[in-house]
């Protein structure tokens, strides 16, 4: 059994795309009774190091009641470690017309209450499922398998033996310079299907420089664009030591990257000989040898310029914000949310022309 069926909640009603009803109505309806089972489920753990939490922000269960889980556990566990790894809004997909406004109130809440927020989006992931494993419409399973590979490559260290990212405290520690500047990109490779995987070699050489290509990014922007300020190569399987050196300083000599002046070594490798794992018969391969690349980027500021813009195309106008402020959200939170967005923009400019 996966979860135990005590730890599975569910409440009669659904936050119908709101964040305010996430936070301020259902939510908070719900908030006892989901944080009572979580204190249940910590008081058998030993040593609890802190809390991975799932969500997506362009719903309102994923907005508004995790920004207020993930605010309640702030203040019960103020010295825990909280890393979430976020489905943000995509360029050209999106789940609800309100989407631009739940993502920019829970990105607001995100930035105060975590240490460390991996960003994903939809459509990069469609995508790639599309281009390297010939699936002409992606489902959503198909692109949880994807997913599920990312989160089993990050936790790797923790689960077995590894040299990087040990705790949960690390991750901070490896890939956050500045408190608020903790939105890193993520990158994983090879994505491959069964047909596929007997024809290609996949080297270590060549897993470790498509992680370094936009299109294998899990967000839509281009990190070629930006300035790494950050780099975690958590590689997976038959993987020798003197070959990801080798090709790590291949990149470095390429120049093809580009890292701030004030951190310029940037890299930090973690060798795991756990090799991935796939679900039988599943449209993914099961590979000799993987990696998955944790960056932090000045790039990523270009998701956030996205996500504003399409806030304030719908602000200006006031559209819909009757339906948030009917559940007990004041307006004005819509404008510190934005402000503080903006904040985060300009902070990581700020980042990229220190150097």
């Amino acid at each position: 059994m996966l979860f135990h069926p005590e730890n599975l909640i569910s409440g009669k009603e659904d936050a119908a795309n709101n964040y305010a009803r996430g936070y301020y109505t259902t939510g908070s309806d719900m908030l006892g009774l989901v944080m009572n089972q979580i204190r249940l489920v910590v008081d058998q753990c030993h040593m609890l190091q802190g809390f991975i939490i799932f969500h997506c922000l362009g719903g309102g269960t994923g907005s508004g009641f995790a920004s207020l889980l993930i605010n309640q556990m702030t203040q019960d566990y103020r010295k825990k470690t909280k890393i979430e790894l976020v489905v943000y809004p995509a360029p050209r997909l999106a789940s609800s017309v309100v989407e631009p406004y739940n993502s920019v109130l829970a990105t607001h809440a995100c930035i105060e209450d975590s240490e460390v927020v991996f960003l994903m989006d939809n459509e990069a992931v469609w995508d790639i499922c599309r281009r390297n494993l010939n699936i002409r419409r992606p489902s959503f399973t198909n692109i949880n398998r994807i997913l599920a590979q990312v989160i089993s490559s990050l936790t790797a260290s923790l689960r077995f033996h590894g040299s990087l990212n040990g705790d949960l405290t690390e991750f901070q520690t490896n890939l956050v310079p500045y408190p608020r500047i903790h939105f890193p990109l993520i990158t994983f490779n090879p994505v491959v299907s069964a047909e596929k995987a007997y024809h290609e070699q996949n080297t270590v050489d060549q897993i470790t420089r498509a992680c370094f290509e936009p299109a294998n990014s899990f967000v839509k922007i281009d990190p070629r664009q930006g300035l790494y300020m950050a780099i975690c190569m958590l590689y997976r399987g038959d993987v020798d030591p003197n070959s990801v050196n080798s090709s790590i300083q291949g990149v470095k000599n390429s120049r093809s990257i580009r890292f701030v002046d004030w951190c310029p070594t940037g890299f930090k490798v973690d060798i795991n000989s756990q090799p991935m794992l796939a679900v039988p018969r599943s449209e993914l391969a099961k590979v000799l040898r993987s990696c998955c690349m944790l960056a932090n980027s000045t790039a990523i500021g270009a998701a956030f310029v996205r996500l504003d813009h399409k806030f304030d195309l719908m602000y200006h106008k006031r559209a819909f914000v009757h339906w948030y402020v009917g559940e007990g959200l004041e307006e004005q939170e819509f404008q510190v949310a934005r402000e503080d967005l903006a904040a985060l923009e300009r902070d990581y400019e700020e980042v990229g022309l220190a150097t």
